[in-house]
């Protein structure tokens, strides 16, 4: 009885076990490292989607979307304004999940008022949460 290991370059380990003189069982056995990122990581990037956000608020206002997708950034996706239907749009690519935003009309932080959809934060508000399939 034995067991042969070899380990790959990739990192995958091949493994042989040998239960009796006649007997031998194969097993590879696939592990991630650094190189290699997880198969779930480059599906969900491949799955993006375009998602739009909207808010209704009178023109001339400085309305930007934040959220998790952007580390909470009041200022880096800075939402357009639709004067025929007097909203504000953003439209970004999300993968699948969950994901918690916001509003930042003015300076001042808002939950997204036509999404019933929310969690409680740590400033003891609540953050709108959108799912992407």
């Amino acid at each position: 009885m034995g067991i042969l290991r070899t380990q790959y370059r990739n990192g995958n380990i091949k493994m042989k076990i040998r239960t009796s003189k006649k007997e031998v069982a194969e097993k590879t056995v696939v592990t991630r490292s650094a190189k290699q990122p997880a198969k779930k990581s480059a599906m969900r990037k491949s799955a993006k989607k375009p998602v739009t956000f909207t808010v209704h608020s009178d023109k001339g206002h400085a309305v930007y979307l934040a959220g998790e997708f952007n580390n909470w950034n009041p200022t880096a996706k800075k939402m357009a304004y639709k004067a025929r239907a007097g909203i504000y749009t953003a439209t970004i690519k999300l993968g699948p999940g969950s994901y918690q935003y916001k509003f930042v009309i003015d300076g001042t932080w808002c939950a997204d008022p036509e999404n019933v959809n929310a969690v409680a934060n740590d400033r003891g508000t609540f953050n709108s949460v959108i799912t992407v399939a």
